[in-house]
């Protein structure tokens, strides 16, 4: 008996407990073992046979310690696995001492502070993530089942999350597996398994982030900006295509909001959700169903957008153009757009044309479109007056991103827009976005020097004298952190009219 045991056996209710059976039987036995002695003392010692009795005792108990040794050492002390239900140790290899792996001619076998006993490739000692989602059956077993044939190729489950159905359950599991088992052979061993309806796709070091953390931090970052609900929706439900629908507009003024319910629509690939400002969020995954529990999860991050109402970060960066002019550069929203507007009034016909690509008098009607942060981030340059002297928007648009620019005329050629488009393109890093693209026209020389100043591959599409440049973002960009001026001074003299 240990202490603790003890210790609780003596107290009840806070008072000793006395065990008077216990004591009452102690002391019988005490007064057997003595009565017992006395007698085989006064046989040994007075009978005629005593010290070859004592001796013939002696034997038998040598031999019985013998026989316990020899068998013991024979058979363990292990129960069968019948007993148990225990399964067999696999290649042979006997149980021993807990953090010391014991011999075996298995190569997987390894120290389990050293290597992975389970995922290492026995060859290169490599491994591969996986993300994969499966149903099975509700009923008892199956996960069970599933696990068990994932282990069987030596797969680790490195988390788990389930998604509840009406008729079964989707599996989402992170897996880590050797580095020469295919995906394919993975998704065989599941439907052997029972799962059905698999789907599964390479990982990498961004997935090992729990849930819980990962939905934490988007709903921070939604938290701060407006702009960030589209990307955290992106993250949060994987490679998917969202688009932002404005309201309908409304037969007297104003908006009225899309035929889509508060809960929402959850239609197999497709959720749509109620925009904070009327409109409509619709998500597209064509490759892979959502499910109610990431439905939920989505509505609940709309709904703490939509309880925040608009913001946007207030911070602003001071800093000299090449020519020695101070300007300021900062995020702006809808409440800029009298500022707005009244830049528009001071750019010529040409620049808005170049940037708008339409008629002239329409330019004013994008604007609230454009500094919505439902749609984009937008930044704005001030001069030290104040004024607005130019703009760059990073427009989320489905899978894609544009990026666009608009400088004042008497700030053209100074820096400004070289400016703008380095610090979006650093954005739409940030942001994890795969490209950007640009529209302008052919015969903006400006804005095709920009896009070529920063330094990544660049495609290029022209269709009935519209130019659409795609910058590619997949390698590392050589002006997006820093300002195009600051890698290539020379090149603030040739920027934009755009």
């Amino acid at each position: 008996m240990t202490r603790e045991v003890s210790a609780v056996t003596r107290t009840k209710n806070g008072r000793p407990v006395h065990h008077w059976r216990r004591d009452v039987v102690e002391l019988a036995a005490l007064f057997t073992a003595v009565a017992v002695a006395d007698a085989v003392a006064n046989l040994v010692g007075h009978g005629p046979d005593g010290p070859a009795l004592l001796v013939a005792s002696a034997v038998v108990l040598i031999t019985t310690a013998a026989f316990h040794t020899w068998w013991s050492r024979r058979h363990g002390h292990a129960p069968p696995t019948s007993d148990t239900d225990a399964r067999p140790l696999p290649g042979k290899q006997q149980a021993g001492p807990s953090g010391r792996p014991a011999a075996s001619a298995d190569p997987v076998t390894a120290d389990p502070v050293t290597a992975d006993p389970v995922t290492a490739d026995p060859v290169t000692g490599e491994s591969t993530l996986w993300r994969m989602r499966t149903t099975v059956k509700d009923e008892p077993g199956s996960l069970a089942a599933l696990c068990a044939a994932l282990g069987g190729q030596r797969v680790d489950i490195l988390s788990l999350q389930t998604h509840p159905l009406a008729d079964g359950t989707v599996d989402e599991f992170l897996l880590r597996a050797p580095a020469g088992l295919a995906g394919s052979g993975i998704t065989r061993e599941v439907a052997l398994a029972g799962g059905f309806d698999t789907w599964i796709e390479r990982a990498d070091a961004h997935d090992l982030v729990d849930a819980p953390t990962r939905v934490l931090g988007l709903a921070a970052r939604t938290a701060l900006d407006a702009a960030e609900l589209p990307l955290a929706l992106r993250q949060l439900l994987g490679r998917c295509t969202i688009r932002s629908v404005p309201a309908k507009p409304a037969a007297g003024g104003g908006r009225t909001p899309q035929d889509v319910p508060v809960e929402g629509v959850l239609e197999d690939t497709v959720m749509r959700l109620r925009a904070p400002e009327g409109g409509v969020i619709s998500v597209e995954r064509p490759y892979l169903p959502f499910t109610p529990t990431e439905f939920a999860r989505a509505r609940a991050l709309v709904e703490l957008d939509a309880r925040l109402g608009p913001r946007v970060p207030r911070s602003q960066e001071a800093m000299t153009l090449p020519e020695g002019n101070a300007i300021t550069v900062r995020r702006v929203d809808t409440g800029d757009l009298e500022a707005a507007k009244a830049m528009h009034e001071r750019c010529s016909a040409r620049t808005l044309g170049m940037r708008y690509h339409g008629p002239v008098p329409d330019a004013d009607r994008y604007l609230r479109h454009l500094l919505s942060p439902r749609f984009g981030r937008t930044l704005a340059v001030q001069a030290p007056s104040g004024r607005i002297v130019g703009l760059g928007h990073l427009l989320w648009d489905g899978d894609e991103t544009e990026v666009a620019l608009l400088v004042e005329d008497a700030w053209q050629r100074r820096g400004v827009g070289a400016e703008l488009l380095g610090r979006l393109v650093a954005m739409a890093v940030e942001a994890g976005c795969e490209s950007v693209y640009a529209v302008t026209q052919s015969s903006n020389t400006g804005m095709v020097a920009a896009m070529r100043g920063l330094g990544l591959p660049l495609d290029y599409q022209i269709e009935e004298g519209t130019l659409v440049i795609t910058a590619r973002l997949d390698t590392t960009p050589v002006t997006a952190a820093l300002p195009p001026y600051e890698q290539d001074r020379t090149f603030g003299e040739e920027i934009v009219r755009d």
